[in-house]
Protein backbone atom coordinates (compact mmCIF):
# COMPACT_ATOMS: atom_id res chain seq x y z
CA UNK A 1 0.00 0.00 0.00
CA UNK A 2 2.78 2.35 0.90
CA UNK A 3 4.54 1.51 -2.30
CA UNK A 4 1.46 2.34 -4.43
CA UNK A 5 0.87 5.63 -2.62
CA UNK A 6 4.47 6.62 -3.13
CA UNK A 7 4.15 5.91 -6.79
CA UNK A 8 1.01 8.04 -7.02
CA UNK A 9 2.79 11.00 -5.29
CA UNK A 10 5.71 10.74 -7.62
CA UNK A 11 3.41 10.76 -10.67
CA UNK A 12 1.57 13.83 -9.33
CA UNK A 13 4.81 15.71 -8.86
CA UNK A 14 5.90 14.81 -12.38
CA UNK A 15 2.57 16.05 -13.82
CA UNK A 16 2.88 19.42 -12.02
CA UNK A 17 6.34 19.93 -13.31
CA UNK A 18 5.17 19.17 -16.84
CA UNK A 19 2.39 21.75 -16.52
CA UNK A 20 4.76 24.47 -15.31
CA UNK A 21 7.20 23.65 -18.06
CA UNK A 22 4.43 23.86 -20.67
CA UNK A 23 3.34 27.24 -19.31
CA UNK A 24 6.88 28.57 -19.45
CA UNK A 25 7.32 27.30 -22.97
CA UNK A 26 4.07 28.99 -24.03
CA UNK A 27 5.16 32.26 -22.41
CA UNK A 28 8.50 32.07 -24.12
CA UNK A 29 6.71 31.39 -27.40
CA UNK A 30 4.46 34.43 -26.95
CA UNK A 31 7.45 36.64 -26.10
CA UNK A 32 9.34 35.32 -29.09
CA UNK A 33 6.36 35.99 -31.33
CA UNK A 34 6.04 39.58 -30.06
CA UNK A 35 9.74 40.15 -30.60
CA UNK A 36 9.46 38.79 -34.10
CA UNK A 37 6.46 41.05 -34.81
CA UNK A 38 8.26 44.10 -33.40
CA UNK A 39 11.37 43.26 -35.36
CA UNK A 40 9.26 42.95 -38.49
CA UNK A 41 7.92 46.46 -37.96
CA UNK A 42 11.29 47.96 -37.17
CA UNK A 43 13.09 46.53 -40.14
CA UNK A 44 11.22 48.68 -42.74
CA UNK A 45 11.69 51.78 -40.56
CA UNK A 46 15.39 51.08 -40.21
CA UNK A 47 15.65 50.41 -43.92
CA UNK A 48 13.81 53.69 -44.70
CA UNK A 49 16.06 55.64 -42.37
CA UNK A 50 19.11 54.10 -43.94
CA UNK A 51 17.77 55.07 -47.38
CA UNK A 52 17.24 58.71 -46.30
CA UNK A 53 20.73 58.92 -44.83
CA UNK A 54 22.13 57.42 -48.00
CA UNK A 55 20.15 59.90 -50.13
CA UNK A 56 21.40 62.85 -48.11
CA UNK A 57 24.92 61.52 -48.38
CA UNK A 58 24.58 61.19 -52.14
CA UNK A 59 23.05 64.69 -52.39
CA UNK A 60 25.91 66.15 -50.40
CA UNK A 61 28.37 64.32 -52.60
CA UNK A 62 26.55 65.57 -55.71
CA UNK A 63 26.48 69.14 -54.33
CA UNK A 64 30.17 68.97 -53.59
CA UNK A 65 30.75 67.62 -57.08
CA UNK A 66 28.65 70.45 -58.59
CA UNK A 67 30.51 73.10 -56.61
CA UNK A 68 33.79 71.51 -57.58
CA UNK A 69 32.65 71.50 -61.20
CA UNK A 70 31.69 75.18 -60.96
CA UNK A 71 35.11 76.00 -59.53
CA UNK A 72 36.80 74.03 -62.28
CA UNK A 73 34.73 75.83 -64.95
CA UNK A 74 35.16 79.30 -63.41
CA UNK A 75 38.44 80.09 -65.21
CA UNK A 76 36.68 79.33 -68.49
CA UNK A 77 33.50 81.22 -67.54
CA UNK A 78 35.27 84.47 -66.65
CA UNK A 79 36.91 84.98 -70.07
CA UNK A 80 33.59 84.03 -71.71
CA UNK A 81 31.76 86.67 -69.68
CA UNK A 82 34.45 89.26 -70.45
CA UNK A 83 34.28 88.37 -74.12
CA UNK A 84 30.47 88.70 -74.13
CA UNK A 85 30.73 92.08 -72.39
CA UNK A 86 33.37 93.34 -74.82
CA UNK A 87 31.35 92.09 -77.79
CA UNK A 88 28.27 93.90 -76.49
CA UNK A 89 30.20 97.13 -76.04
CA UNK A 90 31.61 96.84 -79.56
CA UNK A 91 28.12 96.40 -80.95
CA UNK A 92 26.99 99.47 -79.01
CA UNK A 93 29.87 101.58 -80.33
CA UNK A 94 29.18 100.41 -83.87
CA UNK A 95 25.47 101.18 -83.52
CA UNK A 96 26.23 104.62 -82.06
CA UNK A 97 28.55 105.42 -84.98
CA UNK A 98 25.87 104.37 -87.46
CA UNK A 99 23.21 106.46 -85.71
CA UNK A 100 25.47 109.51 -85.51
CA UNK A 101 26.69 109.27 -89.12
CA UNK A 102 25.63 112.31 -91.11
CA UNK A 103 23.93 113.95 -88.13
CA UNK A 104 24.79 117.65 -87.97
CA UNK A 105 25.15 118.95 -84.39
CA UNK A 106 22.46 121.19 -83.01
CA UNK A 107 23.76 124.75 -82.82
CA UNK A 108 22.44 127.70 -80.88
CA UNK A 109 22.10 130.93 -82.84
CA UNK A 110 24.26 133.64 -81.28
CA UNK A 111 21.82 136.50 -82.08
CA UNK A 112 19.01 134.64 -80.31
CA UNK A 113 21.08 134.26 -77.15
CA UNK A 114 22.14 137.91 -77.33
CA UNK A 115 18.48 138.94 -77.40
CA UNK A 116 17.72 136.85 -74.34
CA UNK A 117 20.76 138.22 -72.49
CA UNK A 118 19.59 141.77 -73.15
CA UNK A 119 16.09 140.97 -71.93
CA UNK A 120 17.33 139.33 -68.72
CA UNK A 121 19.66 142.24 -67.98
CA UNK A 122 16.79 144.62 -68.48
CA UNK A 123 14.83 142.63 -65.91
CA UNK A 124 17.80 142.86 -63.55
CA UNK A 125 17.96 146.64 -63.88
CA UNK A 126 14.22 146.91 -63.35
CA UNK A 127 14.54 144.79 -60.22
CA UNK A 128 17.20 147.07 -58.79
CA UNK A 129 15.09 150.14 -59.59
CA UNK A 130 12.02 148.58 -57.96
CA UNK A 131 14.03 147.71 -54.86
CA UNK A 132 15.34 151.27 -54.58
CA UNK A 133 11.82 152.68 -54.99
CA UNK A 134 10.68 150.56 -52.05
CA UNK A 135 13.57 151.69 -49.83
CA UNK A 136 15.44 148.45 -50.40
CA UNK A 137 12.46 146.16 -49.74
CA UNK A 138 12.27 143.35 -52.31
CA UNK A 139 9.36 143.57 -54.69
CA UNK A 140 6.87 140.73 -54.96
CA UNK A 141 7.55 138.02 -57.49
CA UNK A 142 5.24 137.51 -60.44
CA UNK A 143 2.79 134.80 -59.61
CA UNK A 144 4.17 134.34 -56.07
CA UNK A 145 3.02 135.59 -52.68
CA UNK A 146 6.48 135.90 -51.17
CA UNK A 147 10.02 134.65 -51.64
CA UNK A 148 11.06 131.62 -49.60
CA UNK A 149 12.43 132.17 -46.12
CA UNK A 150 16.01 133.39 -46.05
CA UNK A 151 16.10 134.01 -49.82
CA UNK A 152 14.90 137.63 -50.02
CA UNK A 153 18.37 139.06 -50.57
CA UNK A 154 19.25 136.43 -53.16
CA UNK A 155 16.16 137.10 -55.26
CA UNK A 156 17.11 140.80 -55.43
CA UNK A 157 13.48 141.81 -55.82
CA UNK A 158 12.57 140.82 -59.35
CA UNK A 159 9.83 143.06 -60.73
CA UNK A 160 6.14 142.41 -60.63
CA UNK A 161 4.53 141.63 -63.99
CA UNK A 162 2.52 144.49 -65.45
CA UNK A 163 0.69 145.17 -68.73
CA UNK A 164 3.25 147.86 -69.53
CA UNK A 165 6.16 145.44 -69.15
CA UNK A 166 4.35 142.80 -71.23
CA UNK A 167 3.71 145.28 -74.01
CA UNK A 168 7.31 146.49 -73.89
CA UNK A 169 8.67 142.96 -74.04
CA UNK A 170 6.35 142.11 -76.92
CA UNK A 171 7.51 145.13 -78.87
CA UNK A 172 11.16 144.36 -78.18
CA UNK A 173 10.86 140.83 -79.55
CA UNK A 174 8.40 141.51 -82.35
CA UNK A 175 5.85 139.12 -80.79
CA UNK A 176 2.44 138.45 -82.27
CA UNK A 177 0.32 141.54 -81.50
CA UNK A 178 -1.94 141.14 -78.48
CA UNK A 179 -5.48 141.80 -79.60
CA UNK A 180 -8.06 143.07 -77.12
CA UNK A 181 -9.30 140.17 -75.07
CA UNK A 182 -10.39 141.79 -71.87
CA UNK A 183 -10.07 140.71 -68.25
CA UNK A 184 -13.10 138.45 -68.52
CA UNK A 185 -11.58 136.49 -71.39
CA UNK A 186 -8.24 136.20 -69.59
CA UNK A 187 -9.90 134.98 -66.40
CA UNK A 188 -11.83 132.31 -68.27
CA UNK A 189 -8.69 131.11 -70.05
CA UNK A 190 -6.71 130.98 -66.80
CA UNK A 191 -9.49 129.00 -65.14
CA UNK A 192 -9.71 126.55 -68.03
CA UNK A 193 -5.95 125.97 -68.11
CA UNK A 194 -5.80 125.47 -64.35
CA UNK A 195 -8.61 122.93 -64.51
CA UNK A 196 -6.97 121.03 -67.39
CA UNK A 197 -3.60 121.04 -65.63
CA UNK A 198 -5.15 119.69 -62.43
CA UNK A 199 -7.04 117.02 -64.39
CA UNK A 200 -3.90 115.74 -66.08
CA UNK A 201 -1.72 116.05 -62.97
CA UNK A 202 -3.30 113.04 -61.25
CA UNK A 203 -0.36 110.68 -61.62
CA UNK A 204 2.66 109.87 -63.74
CA UNK A 205 0.60 108.08 -66.41
CA UNK A 206 -1.75 111.02 -67.01
CA UNK A 207 1.13 113.52 -67.08
CA UNK A 208 3.14 111.42 -69.50
CA UNK A 209 0.14 111.06 -71.80
CA UNK A 210 -0.50 114.82 -71.66
CA UNK A 211 3.05 115.52 -72.86
CA UNK A 212 2.64 112.92 -75.61
CA UNK A 213 -0.66 114.33 -76.86
CA UNK A 214 0.69 117.88 -76.82
CA UNK A 215 3.78 116.95 -78.84
CA UNK A 216 1.69 115.15 -81.44
CA UNK A 217 -0.41 118.33 -81.75
CA UNK A 218 2.50 120.81 -81.65
CA UNK A 219 5.70 119.01 -82.78
CA UNK A 220 7.59 122.29 -83.03
CA UNK A 221 7.80 122.26 -79.21
CA UNK A 222 10.65 119.76 -78.86
CA UNK A 223 10.63 119.90 -75.08
CA UNK A 224 7.24 118.16 -74.95
CA UNK A 225 8.67 114.96 -76.48
CA UNK A 226 11.74 115.13 -74.24
CA UNK A 227 9.49 115.60 -71.20
CA UNK A 228 7.34 112.67 -72.32
CA UNK A 229 10.32 110.30 -72.53
CA UNK A 230 11.86 111.47 -69.25
CA UNK A 231 8.46 111.09 -67.58
CA UNK A 232 8.18 107.56 -68.97
CA UNK A 233 11.46 106.71 -67.28
CA UNK A 234 10.17 108.27 -64.07
CA UNK A 235 7.14 105.99 -64.22
CA UNK A 236 9.32 102.92 -64.78
CA UNK A 237 11.39 103.90 -61.74
CA UNK A 238 8.21 104.23 -59.68
CA UNK A 239 6.92 100.77 -60.56
CA UNK A 240 10.37 99.21 -60.12
CA UNK A 241 9.89 99.97 -56.43
CA UNK A 242 7.04 97.43 -56.36
CA UNK A 243 8.34 95.11 -59.08
CA UNK A 244 10.38 91.92 -59.08
CA UNK A 245 13.62 93.01 -57.45
CA UNK A 246 13.56 96.15 -55.29
CA UNK A 247 11.02 94.80 -52.76
CA UNK A 248 13.62 92.12 -52.01
CA UNK A 249 16.23 94.81 -51.27
CA UNK A 250 14.22 97.64 -49.63
CA UNK A 251 11.48 97.64 -47.02
CA UNK A 252 8.14 99.29 -47.78
CA UNK A 253 8.93 102.44 -45.82
CA UNK A 254 12.04 103.19 -47.91
CA UNK A 255 10.24 102.38 -51.14
CA UNK A 256 7.35 104.65 -50.22
CA UNK A 257 9.67 107.56 -49.42
CA UNK A 258 11.50 107.10 -52.73
CA UNK A 259 8.20 107.02 -54.59
CA UNK A 260 7.13 110.19 -52.78
CA UNK A 261 10.20 112.05 -54.02
CA UNK A 262 9.82 110.82 -57.60
CA UNK A 263 6.12 111.68 -57.58
CA UNK A 264 6.65 115.14 -56.11
CA UNK A 265 9.30 116.09 -58.68
CA UNK A 266 7.21 114.71 -61.55
CA UNK A 267 4.09 116.56 -60.38
CA UNK A 268 5.86 119.89 -59.70
CA UNK A 269 7.46 120.02 -63.13
CA UNK A 270 4.13 119.29 -64.80
CA UNK A 271 2.35 121.88 -62.66
CA UNK A 272 4.83 124.54 -63.76
CA UNK A 273 5.38 123.55 -67.39
CA UNK A 274 2.01 122.39 -68.69
CA UNK A 275 0.25 125.78 -68.36
CA UNK A 276 3.11 127.29 -70.38
CA UNK A 277 2.50 124.77 -73.16
CA UNK A 278 -1.24 125.44 -73.16
CA UNK A 279 -0.77 129.22 -73.22
CA UNK A 280 1.50 128.86 -76.24
CA UNK A 281 -1.02 126.58 -77.94
CA UNK A 282 -3.82 129.06 -77.26
CA UNK A 283 -1.65 131.85 -78.64
CA UNK A 284 -1.27 129.91 -81.89
CA UNK A 285 -4.93 128.99 -82.03
CA UNK A 286 -6.29 132.46 -81.33
CA UNK A 287 -3.72 134.39 -83.33
CA UNK A 288 -2.80 136.64 -80.40
CA UNK A 289 -0.23 136.25 -77.66
CA UNK A 290 -1.49 134.93 -74.34
CA UNK A 291 1.97 134.92 -72.79
CA UNK A 292 1.19 137.94 -70.62
CA UNK A 293 -0.73 135.42 -68.49
CA UNK A 294 2.39 133.40 -67.56
CA UNK A 295 2.78 135.19 -64.18
CA UNK A 296 -0.79 134.16 -63.28
CA UNK A 297 0.52 130.57 -63.11
CA UNK A 298 3.56 131.40 -61.02
CA UNK A 299 5.96 130.94 -63.95
CA UNK A 300 9.40 132.45 -63.44
CA UNK A 301 10.07 135.76 -65.18
CA UNK A 302 13.07 133.95 -66.71
CA UNK A 303 10.70 132.22 -69.15
CA UNK A 304 8.81 135.23 -70.50
CA UNK A 305 11.48 136.48 -72.95
CA UNK A 306 12.14 132.92 -74.08
CA UNK A 307 8.49 132.24 -74.92
CA UNK A 308 8.12 135.63 -76.60
CA UNK A 309 11.12 134.85 -78.77
CA UNK A 310 9.86 131.38 -79.67
CA UNK A 311 6.43 132.71 -80.59
CA UNK A 312 8.12 135.07 -83.02
CA UNK A 313 10.92 132.88 -84.47
CA UNK A 314 9.94 129.26 -83.85
CA UNK A 315 13.55 128.47 -82.83
CA UNK A 316 13.14 125.38 -80.64
CA UNK A 317 16.68 125.22 -79.26
CA UNK A 318 16.64 128.23 -76.88
CA UNK A 319 13.12 127.30 -75.76
CA UNK A 320 14.06 123.69 -74.97
CA UNK A 321 17.20 124.67 -73.07
CA UNK A 322 15.23 127.37 -71.26
CA UNK A 323 12.60 124.88 -70.13
CA UNK A 324 15.27 122.41 -68.99
CA UNK A 325 16.98 125.14 -66.94
CA UNK A 326 13.69 126.43 -65.55
CA UNK A 327 12.22 123.09 -64.49
CA UNK A 328 15.40 121.85 -62.82
CA UNK A 329 15.67 125.08 -60.86
CA UNK A 330 11.97 124.79 -60.00
CA UNK A 331 12.48 121.46 -58.17
CA UNK A 332 15.91 122.27 -56.72
CA UNK A 333 14.77 123.88 -53.46
CA UNK A 334 11.35 122.26 -53.37
CA UNK A 335 12.55 118.64 -53.77
CA UNK A 336 16.28 118.08 -54.12
CA UNK A 337 17.28 120.35 -51.22
CA UNK A 338 14.20 119.50 -49.18
CA UNK A 339 15.52 118.22 -45.80
CA UNK A 340 12.95 115.42 -45.68
CA UNK A 341 13.89 113.96 -49.05
CA UNK A 342 17.59 114.39 -48.37
CA UNK A 343 17.31 112.50 -45.11
CA UNK A 344 14.94 109.79 -46.28
CA UNK A 345 16.13 109.25 -49.86
CA UNK A 346 19.07 111.18 -51.28
CA UNK A 347 21.48 110.60 -48.40
CA UNK A 348 20.65 106.92 -47.95
CA UNK A 349 22.92 103.98 -48.71
CA UNK A 350 20.54 102.65 -51.38
CA UNK A 351 20.48 105.91 -53.32
CA UNK A 352 24.27 106.02 -53.20
CA UNK A 353 24.39 102.49 -54.60
CA UNK A 354 22.38 103.43 -57.69
CA UNK A 355 25.53 104.22 -59.66
CA UNK A 356 27.04 100.84 -58.74
CA UNK A 357 23.90 98.98 -59.77
CA UNK A 358 23.36 101.33 -62.74
CA UNK A 359 19.81 102.15 -61.67
CA UNK A 360 20.40 105.73 -62.82
CA UNK A 361 20.12 105.01 -66.54
CA UNK A 362 17.63 106.98 -68.58
CA UNK A 363 16.75 105.00 -71.68
CA UNK A 364 15.04 105.73 -75.01
CA UNK A 365 13.79 102.55 -76.74
CA UNK A 366 14.44 103.06 -80.44
CA UNK A 367 14.12 99.62 -82.03
CA UNK A 368 14.63 95.84 -81.78
CA UNK A 369 17.64 93.67 -82.48
CA UNK A 370 17.63 90.57 -84.65
CA UNK A 371 16.34 88.51 -81.72
CA UNK A 372 13.46 90.85 -80.96
CA UNK A 373 15.07 92.33 -77.83
CA UNK A 374 14.88 96.10 -77.29
CA UNK A 375 17.60 98.46 -78.43
CA UNK A 376 17.98 101.46 -76.13
CA UNK A 377 19.82 104.76 -76.36
CA UNK A 378 20.28 107.06 -73.42
CA UNK A 379 22.61 108.38 -70.77
CA UNK A 380 23.59 107.71 -67.16
CA UNK A 381 23.02 110.43 -64.54
CA UNK A 382 25.79 110.15 -61.99
CA UNK A 383 24.64 112.67 -59.35
CA UNK A 384 20.95 113.58 -59.19
CA UNK A 385 21.56 116.00 -56.32
CA UNK A 386 23.79 118.25 -58.49
CA UNK A 387 21.76 120.96 -60.22
CA UNK A 388 24.39 121.73 -62.84
CA UNK A 389 24.76 118.07 -63.75
CA UNK A 390 20.99 117.61 -64.09
CA UNK A 391 20.76 120.57 -66.48
CA UNK A 392 23.68 119.44 -68.63
CA UNK A 393 22.25 115.92 -68.57
CA UNK A 394 18.94 117.26 -69.90
CA UNK A 395 20.74 119.17 -72.64
CA UNK A 396 22.61 116.05 -73.77
CA UNK A 397 19.38 114.06 -73.77
CA UNK A 398 17.85 116.72 -76.01
CA UNK A 399 20.84 116.62 -78.38
CA UNK A 400 20.49 112.83 -78.50
CA UNK A 401 16.74 112.83 -79.08
CA UNK A 402 16.68 115.52 -81.78
CA UNK A 403 20.25 115.46 -83.06
CA UNK A 404 20.36 111.76 -84.02
CA UNK A 405 17.76 111.03 -86.71
CA UNK A 406 18.05 107.29 -86.20
CA UNK A 407 17.19 107.67 -82.53
CA UNK A 408 14.49 110.27 -83.19
CA UNK A 409 12.71 108.10 -85.76
CA UNK A 410 12.76 104.99 -83.58
CA UNK A 411 11.65 106.82 -80.43
CA UNK A 412 8.80 108.57 -82.22
CA UNK A 413 7.59 105.26 -83.66
CA UNK A 414 7.62 103.80 -80.13
CA UNK A 415 5.79 106.83 -78.69
CA UNK A 416 3.05 106.67 -81.32
CA UNK A 417 2.57 102.91 -81.03
CA UNK A 418 2.77 102.30 -77.26
CA UNK A 419 0.81 104.12 -74.58
CA UNK A 420 2.57 104.56 -71.27
CA UNK A 421 1.40 102.31 -68.41
CA UNK A 422 4.40 102.52 -66.08
CA UNK A 423 5.35 98.88 -66.74
CA UNK A 424 8.64 98.09 -68.42
CA UNK A 425 6.73 95.57 -70.50
CA UNK A 426 5.77 98.61 -72.59
CA UNK A 427 9.16 98.38 -74.32
CA UNK A 428 10.38 94.87 -73.38
CA UNK A 429 7.37 92.48 -73.28
CA UNK A 430 9.63 89.48 -73.82
CA UNK A 431 11.49 90.27 -70.57
CA UNK A 432 8.86 91.85 -68.29
CA UNK A 433 5.26 90.95 -67.49
CA UNK A 434 2.52 93.10 -65.94
CA UNK A 435 1.13 90.12 -64.00
CA UNK A 436 3.24 88.18 -61.52
CA UNK A 437 3.51 84.49 -62.44
CA UNK A 438 4.90 83.15 -59.15
CA UNK A 439 4.37 83.83 -55.45
CA UNK A 440 5.95 87.08 -54.23
CA UNK A 441 7.29 85.33 -51.11
CA UNK A 442 8.97 82.50 -53.02
CA UNK A 443 12.76 82.39 -53.04
CA UNK A 444 14.14 84.14 -56.09
CA UNK A 445 15.80 81.93 -58.70
CA UNK A 446 18.29 83.19 -61.27
CA UNK A 447 16.48 84.04 -64.50
CA UNK A 448 18.88 86.08 -66.62
CA UNK A 449 21.96 85.36 -68.64
CA UNK A 450 23.49 88.28 -70.48
CA UNK A 451 20.43 90.45 -69.81
CA UNK A 452 18.09 87.91 -71.43
CA UNK A 453 15.73 85.38 -69.88
CA UNK A 454 17.05 81.86 -69.44
CA UNK A 455 15.09 79.19 -71.34
CA UNK A 456 11.91 78.39 -69.43
CA UNK A 457 12.37 81.23 -66.93
CA UNK A 458 9.40 83.34 -65.87
CA UNK A 459 9.34 86.99 -67.03
CA UNK A 460 10.27 89.61 -64.48
CA UNK A 461 7.32 91.25 -62.74
CA UNK A 462 6.87 94.89 -63.78
CA UNK A 463 3.39 96.11 -62.84
CA UNK A 464 1.47 99.03 -64.32
CA UNK A 465 1.49 102.12 -62.13
CA UNK A 466 -2.22 101.93 -61.32
CA UNK A 467 -1.78 98.45 -59.79
CA UNK A 468 0.80 99.45 -57.19
CA UNK A 469 0.60 103.18 -56.40
CA UNK A 470 -2.53 105.18 -55.68
CA UNK A 471 -2.99 108.79 -56.78
CA UNK A 472 -1.62 111.43 -54.41
CA UNK A 473 -3.31 114.79 -53.81
CA UNK A 474 -1.17 117.59 -55.22
CA UNK A 475 0.19 120.15 -52.76
CA UNK A 476 0.71 123.62 -54.19
CA UNK A 477 4.40 124.51 -54.62
CA UNK A 478 6.11 126.79 -52.16
CA UNK A 479 6.04 130.40 -53.45
CA UNK A 480 9.06 132.15 -54.90
CA UNK A 481 10.94 132.73 -58.14
CA UNK A 482 14.32 131.02 -58.47
CA UNK A 483 15.68 133.46 -61.10
CA UNK A 484 18.46 135.68 -59.72
CA UNK A 485 19.96 137.18 -62.86
CA UNK A 486 21.40 136.37 -66.29
CA UNK A 487 24.93 135.49 -65.17
CA UNK A 488 23.79 132.24 -63.54
CA UNK A 489 21.95 130.96 -66.62
CA UNK A 490 23.88 132.23 -69.63
CA UNK A 491 26.56 129.48 -69.47
CA UNK A 492 23.87 126.91 -70.24
CA UNK A 493 23.11 128.66 -73.55
CA UNK A 494 26.65 128.66 -74.94
CA UNK A 495 26.66 125.19 -76.48
CA UNK A 496 24.60 122.04 -76.97
CA UNK A 497 27.07 119.14 -76.89
CA UNK A 498 26.21 115.89 -78.63
CA UNK A 499 26.96 112.84 -76.42
CA UNK A 500 29.61 110.49 -77.75
CA UNK A 501 28.49 107.36 -75.85
CA UNK A 502 24.75 106.99 -75.96
CA UNK A 503 23.97 103.47 -77.26
CA UNK A 504 23.16 101.74 -73.97
CA UNK A 505 21.85 98.32 -75.01
CA UNK A 506 24.89 96.46 -73.64
CA UNK A 507 25.08 98.61 -70.49
CA UNK A 508 21.35 98.18 -69.94
CA UNK A 509 21.62 94.38 -70.04
CA UNK A 510 24.62 94.45 -67.72
CA UNK A 511 22.66 96.63 -65.29
CA UNK A 512 19.85 94.06 -65.19
CA UNK A 513 22.38 91.37 -64.31
CA UNK A 514 23.87 93.52 -61.54
CA UNK A 515 20.53 94.07 -59.85
CA UNK A 516 19.66 90.37 -60.09
CA UNK A 517 23.05 89.51 -58.59
CA UNK A 518 22.39 91.93 -55.71
CA UNK A 519 19.04 90.22 -55.05
CA UNK A 520 20.63 86.76 -55.05
CA UNK A 521 23.43 87.94 -52.75
CA UNK A 522 20.95 89.50 -50.31
CA UNK A 523 18.90 86.31 -50.33
CA UNK A 524 21.98 84.17 -49.66
CA UNK A 525 22.87 86.44 -46.74
CA UNK A 526 19.39 85.96 -45.26
CA UNK A 527 18.36 89.58 -45.85
CA UNK A 528 14.57 89.87 -46.03
CA UNK A 529 13.32 93.47 -45.78
CA UNK A 530 9.69 92.33 -45.97
CA UNK A 531 8.59 89.66 -43.56
CA UNK A 532 5.20 89.36 -45.23
CA UNK A 533 4.12 89.13 -48.84
CA UNK A 534 5.16 91.90 -51.17
CA UNK A 535 1.86 93.59 -51.93
CA UNK A 536 0.75 96.75 -53.68
CA UNK A 537 0.06 99.91 -51.74
CA UNK A 538 -3.42 99.93 -50.27
CA UNK A 539 -5.74 102.57 -51.59
CA UNK A 540 -5.94 104.10 -48.12
CA UNK A 541 -2.40 103.16 -47.22
CA UNK A 542 -0.64 106.46 -47.69
CA UNK A 543 -1.06 110.14 -47.40
CA UNK A 544 0.89 113.24 -48.31
CA UNK A 545 0.68 115.53 -45.33
CA UNK A 546 2.33 118.92 -45.62
CA UNK A 547 4.02 120.47 -42.61
CA UNK A 548 5.24 124.03 -43.01
CA UNK A 549 8.75 124.25 -41.65
CA UNK A 550 11.27 126.84 -42.81
CA UNK A 551 9.03 127.60 -45.78
CA UNK A 552 9.18 124.06 -47.21
CA UNK A 553 6.80 121.13 -47.44
CA UNK A 554 7.70 118.07 -45.37
CA UNK A 555 6.05 115.04 -46.95
CA UNK A 556 5.02 112.40 -44.45
CA UNK A 557 3.91 108.87 -45.24
CA UNK A 558 1.80 106.48 -43.20
CA UNK A 559 2.75 102.83 -42.99
CA UNK A 560 0.75 100.73 -45.39
CA UNK A 561 -1.37 98.24 -43.51
CA UNK A 562 -0.97 95.75 -46.32
CA UNK A 563 2.74 95.30 -45.80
Amino acid sequence: MKTRAGQDGTEADAGGQATVQAAEEKKASVIAEKKATLAGKKEPMIAEKKAIVEKEKNAHTAGSSNRLLELLLLPAAIPAAIFAYAAGKRRSRKAAAALAAGSPPLRLAAPAIAELRAAWRKLERAAAKAAAAHNGAPAAQPGANAPPAGKAAAWAGLPKASPAWSAEAAAAFGAVPQLPGGPAGDAALVQRIRAETARMNRNNVTRTEAYRAFYLRRPEVHWALLAHMVSRNGGWNMTDLQGEWLPRLLDMSKRRCTFGMLERANALIFHDAYPQLLLYEESRRSGRSQLHLLPRFGVSVFMQPIWQQFLRTGDALPLTIGLIVNEQHFIEERVVQNPYYRRKVLNTFFFGMQSVLQLNQLVFPYGKDEGGDPLVAGLILEDFSDLHERIEFGKRLYALLFGMPGVSKGVLAFVKAIRHTGSRSDYAPELFAQIRRGKPTAAYQERLRGGRLLPGAEPLYSPPLSAVWSDRPFDEPEPGDWFKGPEDVLPYFRSLPTPERFELTADYRIALGKVELAVLAAQSAGINPNRTAVSPEGRNGSSHVVHRSEGRAQPQQQEDSST
